[in-house]
């Protein structure tokens, strides 16, 4: 393989070549000769040891820059963050005017189980949320077309929703959702291959370089309808490109004539404070290396790869800010150039700067920023009040379903929580029996041989209720979740009076509902009346994941990974107990045996990440652990009813909440306002 030397004898305006990164190749940093050049040189150790100032903010007027918000494109908690976040900031800091707006696309289109349309002035979001728009900007934007950059419209619409004032992106090239032919079957809502063939790494690359368009332009030019902000808040990879563009394509632009210094310092000393929510998740991209950044750093692209040197650190993956060894990796940028990262536990920060498996090629970069205090963990909050059993969300499931009468509980009446499993029992039964109702309530959840459990009704109290309504993804642990629940079956052959109900499924991927239906078509095999106690599907609706919530006694959680976890909190408000692995923010949100039960050790690659030593050589690996907490759970509930109802009582009490008193919000605050927590 032949060397081809980034830099040697190159002009200063030259675009990347194609496919550069597909042959061996070496990134010289030469000694530079400009004080610009030596800025972006210096960059990376200059953020991540901390040694940036942070500015003066008297009143913070920030941007949520979100692929996903729960209030209008949803699939995951980041989108909670980028919602919820802000909604509870300005409750509370409004009053001195303090305010975080949402910087999202505006997506259109209909994925199958994800619709999103502009009508009348109306955006009407995919998540059933609505809110008028007035159009205040047009940008043009250069991308990558198919072989060439192009000029893209983008379009800004401003709205409003729960005091928060969003700014929609528009361009429905990059931003639309109508699927590809080719769209992978886990792939849905933003993540979609589009029909244009667009992809989420290239889709969400544009979304940085739109913001940084967008940045440069309110820098230059006056605005009424919108002022720059004075703090960046990059909610995961997605918006992983912006440090690089902000620090470094301004320096560039300088050195070249194309930007005064003033615009440039504007620019780049608006502070970036990256939220990482799981480090599984980074946007790579290795065929599309060159295309994509030469899209973001046009025919600057070569200056700024050459002089994108990262910090020093023991990885030789991560010598270069911009790539990870030989591709393009959207959320490297913010990693070692961001003023501050956070992630969504303080556990999961311990991870994910201490362990390779957790924190990939950005372990020790992590490391060092832990170390220099620019990197932290805050633990995400939720809105308990939309999540407990109020009385507004259980008459909307009653009225949805029409069949059922679930009742509101607090942990002062968890009697009526038994109530409720009889609701639910019903509610399976109708489901599995009437095609015509099923087809009705929740056409797109493939449920797969339902069972009318309708007898098991006036036994509800001694039939612990088990569920798993997570996405279904690799990290959730679903494989765990089977092998622990092949061993109950076994556990229980001779008393099979005592088999609990499991509820398993959620939207995502196809082999592990595949792996699902097995476990159900094994268990029949068996043991026939243990299958009909076993409720596999795929898909998610709200009010259907809602109710199972309110009637289960324990919530399966055997993650492989957990950067927070808000799906734990749900369920504990609800008086649903978590059965979980001990990985990042299940440790810092269950108290194992007070409110939650969590497995004794943790292991990772091998290796022992949590617990004591004994408990490790006693259990070995996780899918032994979590074998052994499910084991533990539900000893409680048959002998020890009087401690499970405490635990219940206490996992309602629990309160995450982003304004409470120690809430998270407070804890954002202070960054905003000094750099630390």
């Amino acid at each position: 393989m032949c060397a081809v030397v980034i830099g040697a004898g190159q002009k200063i305006f030259e675009y990347l070549p194609t496919n550069f990164n597909k042959k061996k190749f070496i990134i010289n940093y030469s000694v530079p000769q400009n004080d610009l050049i030596g800025n972006i040189q210096s960059m990376s150790k200059q953020q991540c040891s901390g040694n940036n100032k942070w500015p003066e903010i008297k009143t913070v007027d920030a941007w949520m820059i979100s692929a996903e918000t729960a209030t209008f494109m949803k699939c995951g908690g980041l989108g909670m963050v980028a919602s919820e976040l802000p909604e509870n900031f300005n409750t509370i800091f409004g009053k001195d005017r303090h305010h975080i707006s949402i910087i999202t696309p505006m997506y259109l289109g209909d994925t199958g189980r994800k619709k999103a349309e502009l009508a009348d002035g109306v955006y009407f979001g995919a998540e059933g949320k609505s809110t008028p728009v007035k159009k205040i900007k047009t940008l043009k934007i250069q991308f990558a077309g198919k072989q060439k950059l192009r000029t893209f419209t983008t379009d800004i619409y401003e709205g409003e929703l729960k005091g928060v004032i969003y700014y929609f992106l528009r361009c429905d090239h990059f931003f639309g959702i109508n699927p590809s032919e080719k769209n992978p079957s886990g792939q849905t809502g933003c993540y979609v291959l589009n029909a244009d063939g667009v992809d989420e790494v290239e889709r969400f690359a544009f979304f940085s370089k739109v913001v940084y368009c967008l940045l440069e332009d309110l820098a230059q030019n006056s605005d009424s309808a919108l002022s720059l902000p004075n703090i960046l808040l990059a909610n995961d990879w997605h918006s992983g490109a912006l440090s690089g563009l902000t620090k470094y394509l301004t320096l560039a632009k300088v050195y070249v004539g194309r930007m005064n210094a003033d615009t440039a310092e504007k620019i780049k000393n608006i502070p970036i404070i990256h939220i990482a929510h799981h480090m599984g998740y980074q946007g790579w991209d290795y065929n599309n290396t060159s295309r994509i950044l030469n899209s973001l750093y046009e025919d600057l692209a070569t200056l700024v790869l050459k002089n994108a040197k990262a910090v020093k650190n023991s990885n030789p993956r991560t010598q270069n800010t911009l790539i990870v060894s030989d591709t393009y990796n959207q959320a490297a940028a913010n990693m070692l150039l961001a003023d501050r990262i956070i992630t969504v536990s303080k556990n999961y920060m311990e991870e994910v700067s201490s362990d390779k498996s957790f924190g990939f090629d950005f372990r020790n970069i992590l490391k060092i920023r832990k170390d220099h205090r620019n990197f932290f963990g805050i633990v995400n909050g939720y809105e308990k009040r939309l999540i407990s059993p109020n009385a507004k969300k259980i008459q909307e499931i009653n009225e949805y379903f029409k069949i059922t009468d679930f009742k509101v509980y607090d942990e002062t009446s968890l009697n009526l929580k038994q109530h409720n499993k009889r609701e639910c029992f019903k509610l399976l039964s109708r489901l599995a029996t009437d095609e015509a109702y099923k087809e009705k309530m929740i056409p797109l959840i493939d449920l797969y041989q339902f069972d009318d459990i309708s007898t098991l009704i006036p036994e509800v109290e001694q039939i612990p209720v088990i569920c798993m309504t997570s996405r279904m993804v690799e990290q959730k642990g679903y494989d765990m979740a089977i092998h622990a629940i092949l061993h109950i079956i076994d556990r229980y052959k001779n008393a099979p009076d005592n088999f609990p109900i499991f509820i398993l499924g959620g939207a995502g991927n196809k082999d592990l509902y595949s792996d699902l239906m097995m476990l159900k078509d094994n268990t029949k095999q068996m043991f026939r009346d243990f299958a009909k106690r076993i409720f596999v599907f795929r898909g998610y609706k709200d009010e259907f994941a809602y109710s199972v919530q309110l009637a289960a006694d324990f919530y399966m959680m055997p993650s492989y990974f957990e950067p927070c976890g808000l799906t734990q909190m749900e369920a504990m408000a609800k008086g649903t107990l978590p059965i979980a692995t001990s990985t990042g923010g299940l440790v810092d949100t269950i108290a194992d045996g007070v409110d939650g039960f969590r497995t004794e050790a943790f292991f990772a690659d091998g290796e022992r990440i949590y617990g004591a030593n004994a408990a490790a050589q006693r259990l070995q690996n996780n899918l032994n652990a979590y074998e052994d907490v499910l084991d533990k759970a539900l000893r409680c509930f048959y002998a020890a009813p009087e401690k499970m109802h405490k635990m219940q009582q206490q996992a309602m009490k629990d309160d995450f909440s982003w304004s409470s008193p120690e809430g998270s919000v407070y804890k954002y605050f202070n960054l905003f306002k000094t750099g630390l927590i």
